[in-house]
């Protein structure tokens, strides 16, 4: 058999994150998935791309995203009077508007979220060829892992866009290299993460082996941050391989999501009630609701303009609020239906998250390129605050909820009811 035609991975035992079933992931070949046998979560997804092409994706990435920081974005030019913007033209014109809050989370996961996860990456792609992987390693790709959901750069693009269209019929607007640049960043950053397969990188991390094959189902145990299936010492519950806390599901994951989803619910409020921007032109304007500004879109006839806006700061709130709480009020009253479609539910719920962040992007943005005294200015108000608070708090919602849950109350209500209770036994997953 050529080399090729051999099977990447070896068969390895997993918790799916989505129902909590251990099973079987057999042998896969490159560019295959294996699919948990219960519920639609991917256990595992193979890559044929060498680490050596990660390598060149991420430092091309990384010199992209400094281009980016340094160059201007826009140029703007009304009435004789030109300004432009950089990605921290934005955050300072927030901080001059006494929002430093808002301005410090836009350049957090613009720049350094971004910044932090590069060079987490090459550090532990490049030094992942030396022969025996220093083992502070793992929690540098941990930490990676973890700045990947805060890491917003598509995002930041939807952003640009919508800036751009809506200041089309404002001013006299202009694209500049640091715009390029970030079109660029995007697309590479698409590429190296759908081509990097993260369980080979942990295990090239861990050559010793450390598989922890457990000695019985009932003791096993799945670390949160790597997925490796392992017997948790008493005294030390840790994870062999990059020594994250172990945990059979996530602490107080009802309590604490729940506590986050009102958090959100209670910001929803000021975030629809207040104004999120306010357009002054010629000494005539009003300040602009959310809702308001889809409104103005579809009364200029911006109609996929105002269908985006609609479904980033209207839609994808109202889903991951309504979400999230179907989904915990099913985990307290032990409902056993629609549980695969409750679990890809979650995911939906955990991937659209950040999502809503583009109307934040647009209006920092607007407010630092339109400044042009009494004949146009654009400042950002008190509700887009509002608003960034609820799309943290659902984001750090998604990640605080355990989908296991809604299995397990469902097969604890069955087994109260008198029937037999479906245990988590090892399955054989299938691979596509």
């Amino acid at each position: 058999m050529r080399s090729a035609d051999r099977p990447q991975t070896q068969p390895q035992l997993r918790e799916c994150p989505g129902c909590g079933l251990f099973q079987m992931v057999p042998a896969l070949m490159p560019g295959v998935s294996a699919h948990c046998m219960r519920c639609p979560t991917i256990l595992r997804r193979t890559s044929s791309h060498r680490i050596d092409h990660i390598i060149a994706l991420a430092a091309s990435a990384f010199v992209l995203l400094v281009v980016m920081c340094t160059t201007t974005l826009m140029s703007v030019e009304t009435a004789g009077i030109k300004r432009t913007a950089n990605l921290f033209s934005g955050p300072w014109e927030l901080v001059r508007q006494e929002m430093g809050p808002l301005a410090l989370v836009i350049v957090f996961v613009t720049v350094l979220a971004p910044l932090g996860r590069l060079a987490g990456m090459l550090y532990v792609l490049i030094r992942l060829h030396e022969r025996r992987p220093p083992r502070h390693l793992r929690r540098i790709f941990a930490l990676a892992e973890r700045l990947r959901p805060w890491s917003m750069i598509e995002v930041f693009v939807f952003g640009v866009f919508v800036a751009y269209v809506k200041l089309g019929d404002l001013v006299t607007i202009g694209l500049m290299a640091g715009v390029y640049a970030l079109l660029a960043l995007t697309f590479v950053l698409v590429w190296m993460d759908s081509a990097l397969d993260r369980e080979a990188v942990w295990e090239r991390l861990d050559r010793s082996n450390l598989a922890g094959r457990p000695q019985g189902l009932g003791e096993a145990v799945a670390c949160e941050t790597c997925g490796l299936v392992s017997d948790p010492e008493p005294d030390d519950p840790r994870c062999p391989r990059c020594e994250s806390a172990l945990h059979e599901r996530k602490p107080n994951s009802v309590a604490r999501t729940w506590a986050l989803v009102i958090a959100a619910a209670i910001f929803y409020i000021p975030a629809n009630y207040y104004p999120v921007l306010s357009v002054v032109q010629l000494g005539a304007g009003q300040p602009s609701t959310i809702l308001g500004g889809v409104e103005e879109l579809v009364t200029a006839g911006q109609y996929p303009l105002a269908l985006l806006v609609f479904f980033a700061s209207i839609a994808v709130p109202v889903l991951k609020l309504i979400g999230l709480s179907v989904m915990l009020v099913t985990i307290q009253t032990g409902r056993s239906g629609w549980l695969r479609d409750r679990v890809r539910l979650y995911h939906i719920v955990r991937f659209i998250g950040r999502w809503s962040m583009i109307d934040i992007f647009m209006e920092s943005l607007l407010g630092a390129l339109v400044a042009f005294g009494s004949v146009i200015t654009i400042e950002p108000g008190v509700g887009a605050l509002a608003f960034c608070a609820v799309v943290i708090l659902t984001m750090f919602a998604a990640e605080t909820f355990d989908p296991r849950l809604m299995w397990d109350a469902a097969a604890q209500r069955t087994f109260f009811e008198g029937a037999v209770a479906p245990r988590p036994a090892a399955g054989i997953a299938s691979s596509h």
